[in-house]
C-alpha cells in the first residue's frame, strides 16, 4: 500500500478515523570537494549550482523514504501536516529533516446532491427562490479532525 503525503492537516477526500504518531525521516549529506570546487568556479560567473540541486533533490527523497517506512511500520494510510527543515551539523555537512503525523484515512463517499426541480411561474413572477430548503454542503456533516487532540 502507498502512503499518501499531505503538507495539509488534513487529506483531501478522505476522513482521517485515527492519528496514529509523529513520523519522521532524516539524512546527513556532506558536499563533495570536487563538486565543491566547480560550484565555487559557478559561483562566481553566477547561475544554478546544479551539483547542489541534486545533491538536496537526493537529501530530500531519502528522507521522506525512511518517514514513510516508519509510517509503514505503523500502518498508516497517510501522513499529513508534512514539515521539512534543514540545520548545518559541521562544517560542509548539513541535516535534512522531514517530518508529519501518521494517520488512519478512508475515502469519504461521494455524495450526489440533487436540485429540486424549479418552478418556473415563481421566478417569472419575479419572487426569489426559496433558500431555506436547499440543500446542505458536503462539508456540513463532515467531522473535523484536530491534530493536536
Amino acid at each position: 500500500m502507498t502512503v499518501q503525503l499531505s503538507n495539509l492537516e488534513h487529506l483531501p477526500n478522505y476522513q482521517i478515523t485515527e492519528r496514529l504518531d509523529v513520523v519522521y525521516g532524516s539524512t546527513v549529506r556532506s558536499k563533495h570537494v570536487g563538486k565543491d570546487l566547480f560550484a565555487g568556479l559557478k559561483n562566481i560567473v553566477g547561475g544554478e549550482l546544479t551539483a547542489y540541486t541534486e545533491l538536496l533533490e537526493e537529501s530530500r527523497q531519502e528522507a521522506i523514504d525512511r518517514m514513510v517506512i516508519k509510517a509503514e511500520a505503523l500502518g498508516a494510510d497517510a501522513v499529513v501536516g508534512l514539515r521539512f527543515s534543514t540545520s548545518s551539523i559541521a562544517q560542509g555537512a548539513s541535516e535534512l529533516f522531514v517530518y508529519g503525523t501518521a494517520v488512519k484515512a478512508i475515502p469519504m463517499p461521494q455524495q450526489v446532491y440533487q436540485t429540486p426541480p424549479s418552478d418556473s411561474h415563481h421566478h417569472q413572477s419575479g419572487q426569489q427562490p426559496n433558500l431555506q430548503n436547499s440543500a446542505p454542503t458536503a462539508t456540513d456533516d463532515l467531522p473535523r479532525f484536530n491534530p493536536f487532540g
